[in-house]
């Protein structure tokens, strides 16, 4: 077989994503996921060749044994062989890592060192590494960061107001996360708008159950939602997004709270699911808001309010918008919440074209604002190419 294919693995906790993308047309091959992962019902999803396959893995089962099931059906696939690098998305890279890197040994320690920085991510991450590096140690594997597309954001940004040594010292800053996505993002909306990416200014919004915007000024990142950690932000799936931090004292002091069940809260139990009381999945949300349920209406009202409040900040750095871009899960398939946020930036002149703004669902990209204001559109996000992308530079494979 000619064609060279870069392996794709986004892994989490439980869970681990894939995609082998073709290096020459650039396309997803082969895609899937491993979920439920040390449960007691483990399964592996794979499509291919527009056939879906349910794998049921062995009880307790865990990130190696979903991968050498991947591998195996990769070998019967007849594509194993063609595959010629890895690419891992790593949730945070501090400041050690500002830009993507083959894995070493050296690198994996310091992704670890990195680690205490995101609690709930890095550590799967390497896991994946290490699993992935067992079943294809002869390929070079590597490391693409969500962190990295904001370290261009300025001192003024990215510092907290707390004692500079905190900083200097321990790294306590912002670093921002969906990097790779709102790279992509942006070089989609500069070929949509026909503005060189140099001159491109755009406020990328990633939705989904992890939910975070970005100002691009000249094509690059200047502010974003997300800080020290995933948390900081937008209201989300299951987090928090922004709150007074004595909230958690509080919580400890008062309500005798331990602090692993504080970050449980915050991750976990907040967001869409916690106002709700229903779910952190949009879809229900919308559904039940409809049907009349209270909490879901309020959770629907909190989520677009503070995400229109955080857009209506971005303009600030930008000075001039080109475009207001919704990508991720819900960005690209709630036509409400897009009509709602958009319906509250009204100060700025954005008027929803309805008919567009439905059409621009599943998977389908498009401007869905009238001529007469600002322009808004939605991007269906590829963060396994820009993956795959990396990768394939990093090992000098050309395109």
């Amino acid at each position: 077989m000619s064609n060279k294919f870069i392996f794709v693995l986004n892994c989490g906790s439980s869970s681990l994503k894939f995609a082998l993308i073709d290096s020459q047309s650039q396309q997803q091959v082969l895609s899937g996921l491993a979920d439920a992962l040390g449960s007691a019902k483990p399964i592996l999803k794979i499509k291919y060749q527009g056939n879906k396959e349910t794998i049921e893995l062995a009880k307790n089962a865990a990130h190696q044994i979903a991968i050498d099931t991947l591998v195996e059906r990769l070998k019967r696939f007849q594509l194993d062989e063609s595959i010629i690098a890895i690419g891992h998305r790593v949730v945070h890279g501090g400041e050690k890592f500002q830009q993507s890197v083959i894995i070493t040994d050296d690198v994996i320690t310091q992704i670890e060192q990195v680690s205490q920085l995101a609690p709930l991510h890095n550590p799967a991450n390497i896991i994946g590494i290490k699993a992935a590096k067992k079943a294809f140690g002869q390929l070079p594997h590597v490391a693409v960061f969500d962190t990295e597309l904001h370290q261009t954001l300025p001192e003024k940004d990215f510092l907290y107001a707390l004692p500079y040594a905190l900083y200097k010292e321990h790294g306590i800053r912002r670093y921002g996360f969906h990097g790779t996505s709102h790279y992509y993002i942006t070089q989609q909306a500069a070929k949509t708008l026909n503005i060189d990416v140099d001159k491109l200014n755009i406020i990328s919004a990633h939705l989904g159950n992890g939910a975070s915007i970005c100002a691009i000024k000249n094509g690059k990142s200047v502010d974003t939602s997300m800080g020290l950690t995933p948390l900081e932000g937008l209201v989300m799936g299951t987090r928090t997004g922004d709150l007074d931090p004595a909230i958690s004292q509080y919580l400890i002091e008062q309500l005798n709270y331990t602090q692993t069940q504080v970050n449980v809260l915050f991750n976990q139990q907040s967001g869409l699911l916690g106002i709700s009381e229903l779910s952190n999945d949009c879809r229900v949300i919308e559904e039940q808001a409809l049907a009349g349920h209270q909490g879901a209406r309020l959770a629907l009202d909190i989520f677009c309010y503070r995400l229109a409040k955080y857009i209506a900040s971005y303009t600030v750095p930008l000075g001039r918008l080109d475009a207001l871009v919704f990508t991720g899960g819900i960005g690209e398939n709630s036509d409400v919440i897009r009509a709602n946020v958009l319906n509250l930036l009204q100060i700025f002149g954005f008027s929803v074209n309805e008919q567009a703004n439905i059409a621009a669902r599943f998977g389908q990209a498009g401007i869905i604002t009238n001529e007469s204001g600002p322009t808004a559109l939605v991007i269906p996000t590829n963060e396994e190419l820009v993956i795959a992308q990396d990768a394939l530079a990093l090992t000098q494979q050309e395109l």
